[in-house]
C-alpha cells in the first residue's frame, strides 16, 4: 500500500533528510587518503545523534554499521570497517539515512579519493545525471516507468550497466515501503506503465551504475554486494516528494 503524506508530513521529512545531507557533506570533506570508513561512520552517526536523529541504518536487518559503503567495485552495502582504508584513485559510495520525530530521509553519494581515473570521473557524472533525469519524471500523473525509463537509457546511452538486483522505493514512518523504484523498465515495457505518481508520495530514487556487466554477488559477510566482473560501480540517491508543483528533492 502507497501512503501519500500530507504537507506537514513531508516538512517534518525534509528536517530528516537535510540532517542526511549535513552528514553526507561532512563526510565527504573527510574522505581522504588513510581515512577508514569506520571514521566516516562513526563522524557520521555523531552529525545524527547531535541534532536528535537515530542513525535508520544500524541495527536494520541486524547491520552492524550506521553507514553503507562501497568502495571501487563494491556496489552497496559494505560494512564499516577500520581494515577498510581508502586510498589514492578509489571512489567510495556513502548512503545514510536517519529516523527524526518519526520519519526518516536517505540518500547516497559517490565521492572521488584524491585523483581518479578518467573512466572513474565519467561514471560518476554519469550515475549522478542519471539520477537527476529520473527525479525529472516525478511529477503528477506519470507513470513511475518513467523515472526508471529515463535512468536506464541515460545510463545505456552512456555505455554504462543499471544494476537490476536492487531498485529504489517509497519512503516516509518505514525505510521502505510500496513503491519499488527500479532504475529500468521492467520486462522491457513501456515507460508509461507503472503506479502513477501522485502528489503526497515520497520515493527514494537511487541508481546503481556499473561500468561492466550490472551482474552482482554477495560476499561473505552476507552484505557487501559487489560487481561479478570487478569493474567499477557508482551510486547516488535523493529522497523526492512528488508535489502538485513537480518533484521536490529532500535531500538537496
Amino acid at each position: 500500500m502507497i501512503h501519500l503524506k500530507t504537507k506537514e508530513e513531508i516538512n517534518k521529512m525534509r528536517s530528516a533528510a537535510q540532517i542526511v545531507v549535513e552528514a553526507l557533506n561532512t563526510l565527504r570533506e573527510m574522505v581522504e587518503p588513510g581515512v577508514s570508513t569506520w571514521d566516516l561512520d562513526k563522524k557520521a552517526e555523531e552529525v545524527a545523534i547531535k541534532r536528535g536523529a537515530i542513525p535508520a541504518f544500524k541495527g536494520y536487518s541486524d547491520y552492524p554499521g550506521s553507514v553503507c559503503f562501497a568502495i571501487n567495485s563494491e556496489v552497496v552495502h559494505g560494512i564499516p570497517s577500520k581494515k577498510k582504508i581508502l586510498k589514492e584513485g578509489d571512489i567510495v559510495g556513502i548512503d545514510f539515512g536517519v529516523i527524526l520525530d518519526g520519519f526518516y530521509g536517505d540518500s547516497a553519494i559517490t565521492v572521488p579519493v584524491g585523483e581518479i581515473s578518467a573512466m572513474a570521473h565519467k561514471l560518476l557524472k554519469v550515475t549522478e545525471e542519471s539520477l537527476l533525469k529520473g527525479i525529472q519524471e516525478a511529477t503528477p500523473d506519470n507513470g513511475l516507468f518513467e523515472v526508471s525509463g529515463a535512468i536506464q537509457s541515460h545510463v545505456e546511452e552512456m555505455g554504462f550497466s543499471i544494476v537490476r538486483s536492487f531498485v529504489g522505493h517509497g519512503i516516509g514512518k518505514n525505510l521502505h515501503e510500496d513503491p519499488q523504484v527500479p532504475n529500468f523498465v521492467p520486462n522491457n515495457g513501456k515507460r508509461s506503465n507503472g503506479v502513477k505518481l501522485k502528489p503526497g508520495m515520497v520515493i527514494a530514487i537511487e541508481p546503481m551504475v556499473n561500468v561492466g556487466k550490472p551482474d552482482i554477488k554477495i560476499l561473505s559477510d552476507g552484505w557487501t554486494a559487489v560487481t561479478v566482473d570487478g569493474t567499477l560501480s557508482a551510486h547516488f540517491e535523493h529522497t523526492v516528494a512528488v508535489t502538485e508543483n513537480g518533484p521536490v528533492i529532500l535531500t538537496q
